[in-house]
C-alpha cells in the first residue's frame, strides 16, 4: 500500500533528474562490496526523508513511520556525504539551471558571504565558536553563489572563525568546480586583504563592495549583484534544519545545504515559470 505524499517528497518528474545519479552510485558501490549485495532499501524514499528533515527540522529518531528507518537514512546520508554524492547531484542540477537560462555551465563571477547560525543544545563545543561582531554563538556558514542564486561553494567553521578563513577555502572551492571560467569574485567589508591575495594567487579578481555612505542608517538596502548571496541565505532558512546548527559533524551541516540547494533546483527545473516571468524577458 502506497503512502500519502509529503509536500516535499519528489515527483516523478524531479526523480527522474537525480535518479541516474543514484543507480549510478549504487552500482559502483555493489562493484566495490565484498558481498555483492545491492540492498533492499528504496533509495527515492531516502532522498524523501532527508528532504522531509530538512524542511521540518525533526531530530532523526522523530521521521515518521511511513518513510524508511531511521538507521537507514541515516547510513545512505553519511555515506553520500562521504561518497561526495551530494555535492555531485547538486553541481548537476546547477549546470542545468544555468543552461535553462542560457548560460554556460559554469560562472564567471561568484559572489562569497559569511552567516552566523545558532548552535541548538548537544553541539559539540569544539566545533562552534563566538561570532563576536554579529555576537552569535554557534558556527559560519560561508556560501559562494552565481549572479543566478545557485550554490558554488559551502563551508562550515566555528563562528568564532574570520571571514578570511571562510572566503579562501570558498576561493578554492569555486575555482576547482568553475575551472578557468571563473575571474572575479564579489565580496563584502568584513573579508580582509588575505581573500584578495588569496584570489591573485588564483587568477580571481576579487572585488569588495562597500556601502554606500548615502545609505547609513536606512537598514538593508540591497547591494547590486551582491544582494543574491543575502537571497539565497534567507530561502535556506525556509529548510528549518538550517534554522539553527543541529548536526554535530559541521560536514553533516554543509551536506544539508547541498540537499536544500537540489530541492529547491529540482522544483526549479520541473515547476513552470510564472507568466508574468516570460513577459518580463521577452520585454528585456
Amino acid at each position: 500500500m502506497e503512502r500519502e505524499p509529503y509536500p516535499s517528497d519528489l515527483s516523478d518528474e524531479q526523480w527522474v533528474l537525480i535518479e541516474p545519479m543514484i543507480t549510478a552510485w549504487k552500482q559502483d558501490r555493489v562493484r566495490r562490496s565484498a558481498t555483492g549485495d545491492p540492498g533492499a532499501c528504496n533509495l527515492r524514499e531516502v532522498v524523501n526523508a532527508i528532504f522531509y528533515q530538512n524542511r521540518t527540522g525533526c531530530q532523526w529518531r522523530y521521521l515518521p513511520h511511513d518513510l524508511p528507518v531511521w538507521s537507514a537514512v541515516f547510513y545512505y546520508f553519511t555515506l553520500w556525504r562521504q561518497d561526495g554524492l551530494d555535492q555531485r547531484i547538486q553541481e548537476l542540477l546547477r549546470c542545468q539551471v544555468r543552461e535553462k537560462a542560457r548560460r554556460l555551465e559554469d560562472p564567471s563571477l561568484v559572489v562569497i558571504d559569511t552567516q552566523s547560525v545558532r548552535a541548538a543544545a548537544g553541539v559539540p563545543k569544539t566545533t562552534t565558536g563566538l561570532d563576536a561582531n554579529k555576537r552569535t554563538p554557534g558556527r559560519k556558514r560561508g556560501l559562494a553563489v552565481d549572479v543566478l542564486g545557485l550554490i558554488i561553494g559551502v563551508v562550515v567553521l566555528a563562528a568564532s572563525a574570520h571571514d578570511n578563513a571562510a572566503g579562501t577555502a570558498l576561493l578554492d572551492q569555486a575555482a576547482e568546480r568553475c575551472g578557468n571560467r571563473l575571474e572575479k569574485a564579489l565580496v563584502d567589508q568584513g573579508f580582509k586583504d588575505e581573500v584578495i591575495i588569496h584570489g591573485a594567487l588564483l587568477d580571481v579578481t576579487v572585488e569588495v563592495v562597500r556601502r554606500n555612505p548615502a545609505d547609513q542608517g536606512r537598514g538593508f538596502v540591497p547591494q547590486p549583484k551582491r544582494w543574491v548571496v543575502e537571497q539565497v541565505n534567507g530561502t535556506l532558512m525556509l529548510h528549518r534544519r538550517l534554522a539553527r546548527e543541529y548536526d554535530h559533524r559541521p560536514d553533516n551541516s554543509a551536506s544539508r545545504v547541498y540537499w536544500a540547494s537540489t530541492a529547491n533546483m529540482a522544483r526549479r527545473l520541473t515547476t513552470p515559470a510564472p507568466a508574468w516571468r516570460d513577459t518580463l524577458q521577452a520585454a528585456a
